[in-house]
């Protein structure tokens, strides 16, 4: 099939009757529950792009195998040009959506990419897990499919391991085996979109130890696999209100979801990794899964982050506070951080790395600082948001009150900002930058950015080590090298 339209996508949501659990009832229309419906719409939006003159050529290819287009995510680069294409791809979507969806299918179908052209790694442990991957990246891409995944246990006594939690199966883990499959039992988070998916991929971040065997998974199944519950957490908003007063949390809510395994059966040719610590502890750093999924979230960073930007530059703007000097210097490192990750991401791509199989990967160590300053970052952005628009913020009457003439007098009286903006356009910004740094969907989206890769001191505190692994301090010795004649041998004392 190649590229689907929107209405495809949601046509295979129509057809699926997974098991999702919302605010203690189970949605059984998901296309039209109010809270999912217009995410569905922006993701939807994502498909039809695949087939609008105007972007296809920037985020589609034509696969060589198949002789169907197909999206760039699924694109194996082994040159620049081709890691330019997926880079493409990753900000035309990041840009549709404003950075605000971490989650859309190129995010995932780039992990899988990259598992199903590293097969030789699992070919060490287990031939069929490397033909199960090549035939899942297969399938996923000719068929076009959306993909959530699950890789963090529940946070529940984080002082032991899996195998030492109270409940053998609290964290997903392996049951048995079957002559159809292996059965599983337990649960993984967080699961990011998960309702409006096609599939569910589980795989897990390192730190298995002895004893945590059963638990070393890598599978995916559909995402109405009967025994599969998803359960969400609270909604953001409950999609009824209004594109108005809220134009960002009304559209890209992204709902996480907790995902429940009740003994599932995932068939032989699904599972990818079992009941092996150390494939299990190599299969981030061996098959790319973690290097070339953050190049597509450093891009959405990225977008992000210049969002944020210029609604805070606008919100000064608009009641003329830009032209004080704090203002101006909270505005000009917002402007700077930007530029920073830009660079970071022209770095990692110009200085991009090519493996012994010939696969190109974006530098790991710009794209590891990406991570490393976003989480720092973006909260920034939102902390100097809240500042500019202090109590303003707080104080935004509703699209209804403009459409009351009784009032309408006093709102545009009281309302309007500088010079030349009138008070609809001022309530506007303002209600933008609210959903950005006051809604319950704007601290998500903190949120997210400092967590969605890991604990960002531990990540810093790797990255750290690393780096002190491999330099040789060369400069230091040889700042000092000049001092060396000054000091004089001691004579031995005599014994």
């Amino acid at each position: 099939m190649g590229i689907r339209t929107g209405a495809q996508y949601i046509q295979a949501l129509k057809s699926r009757s997974p098991e999702i659990w919302l605010e203690g009832r189970r949605v059984t229309d998901v296309v039209n529950e109010p809270v999912f419906n217009q995410p569905i719409q922006e993701i939807a939006k994502l498909y039809d792009m695949q087939h609008d003159p105007q972007y296809q050529d920037s985020i589609t290819h034509i696969c060589k195998e198949t002789g169907e287009r197909v999206n760039n995510a699924f694109l194996h680069p082994t040159t620049y040009e081709e890691l330019m294409a997926r880079s493409q791809l990753f900000e035309i979507y990041a840009k549709s959506t404003f950075g605000l969806m971490g989650r859309t299918p190129d995010f995932l179908n780039v992990v899988v990419t990259g598992m199903a052209h590293n097969g030789w790694f699992l070919d060490q442990y287990n031939t069929e897990w490397s033909v199960n991957i090549k035939n899942y990246f297969n399938y996923i891409r000719d068929n076009d499919l959306f993909l959530t995944h699950a890789i963090i246990n529940p946070q529940n006594d984080r002082s032991k391991n899996s195998h030492g939690q109270k409940d053998m199966f609290t964290h997903l883990g392996a049951v048995e085996e079957t002559p159809d499959g292996l059965i599983v039992r337990g649960a993984k988070m967080l699961a990011t979109l998960a309702p409006i998916t096609d599939e569910v991929i589980i795989y897990s971040f390192p730190g298995f130890e002895p004893g945590d065997e059963r638990y070393a998974l890598a599978f995916a199944v559909p995402v109405d696999t009967p025994g599969l519950k998803l359960i969400c957490r609270e909604p953001m908003q409950d999609g009824k209100r209004s594109q108005f007063d809220h134009p960002l949390a009304s559209r890209f809510e992204e709902m996480d979801a907790l995902l429940v395994f009740n003994d599932v059966l995932v068939p032989w040719d699904r599972v990818f990794l079992y009941n092996n610590v150390e494939a299990a502890n190599l299969l981030y750093p061996k098959t790319g899964i973690a290097q070339q999924p953050a190049h597509q979230s450093g891009v959405r960073g990225y977008v992000k982050l210049a969002f944020a930007t210029e609604v805070a530059c606008k919100l000064a703007d608009s009641i003329g506070v830009d032209g004080y000097l704090n203002v101006q210097n909270d505005l000009g490192e917002l402007v700077q951080n930007v530029e920073v990750i830009r660079s970071l991401l022209r770095v990692a791509e110009y200085e991009y790395e090519t493996t012994a199989s010939g696969e190109v990967m974006p530098n790991a160590a710009a794209l590891e600082t990406i991570r490393g300053m976003l989480p720092k970052m973006y909260p920034r952005a939102i902390e100097v948001i809240q500042i500019i628009g202090a109590g303003g913020l707080l104080m935004s009457p509703t699209g209804s009150d403009f459409n009351a003439p009784e009032i309408r007098s006093e709102i545009d009286k009281y309302y309007l900002g500088r010079d030349g903006v009138d008070s609809l356009e001022r309530v506007k910004l303002f209600k933008l930058a609210w959903d950005l740094c006051g809604e319950a969907f704007g601290q998500r989206l903190v949120q997210y950015e400092r967590y969605y890769t890991g604990d960002p001191i531990r990540k810093r505190a790797i990255f750290y080590n690393g780096y002190k692994r491999k330099a040789q301090f060369a400069m230091v010795d040889e700042a000092l090298s000049v001092t060396n004649e000054f000091v004089k041998e001691q004579p031995k004392l005599a014994k």
